[in-house]
């Protein structure tokens, strides 16, 4: 009988909060958990030289943060575990939509607006307020 009411407390103190911590009813997780940007600088700075840490924000799984880092021109986002012990970088995938959320996530960070592109100097082939542009870069050198 001792042996049941120690199971019985061990479950209701290991595996029940360990389900309550991860909600699927569409709760805000931000409320409990947080991450600031010296947080995720501090925690990524052992695996890339000064990390310029663009957002923070709950990931799609709502169970850890996507944290879109910079380093070396590039942008990309990288998963911090809310334990702030793990860090995940791979595509996330989303399996019923087919979607790979990470490369979409990718482009997104590193999508050029075109409309700050100077073209006052440009050689412009065709009509210069056509709908749809096709700008190529070229070194003369």
């Amino acid at each position: 009988m001792r042996t049941f009411s120690l199971s019985a407390v061990l479950m209701l103190f290991f595996i029940v909060p360990s389900a309550w911590g991860f909600s699927n009813k569409g709760e805000d997780c931000s409320k409990c958990h947080t991450l600031t940007r010296d947080e995720a600088a501090a925690i990524l700075k052992e695996i890339i030289p000064n990390p310029k840490i663009v957002d923070i924000k709950i990931a799609p799984t709502r169970a850890m943060w996507e944290v879109d880092v910079e380093s070396n021109g590039k942008k990309a986002p990288l998963y911090i575990d809310f334990s702030k012990r793990y860090l995940f970088s791979g595509n996330l995938v989303d399996i019923k939509a087919k979607k790979n959320l990470t490369e979409e996530r990718f482009t997104d960070l590193n999508r050029v607006d075109v409309g700050k592109i100077p073209l006052k100097d440009a050689l412009v082939m065709g009509d210069r307020k056509a709908k749809h542009k096709v700008i190529v870069f070229d070194d003369p050198d």
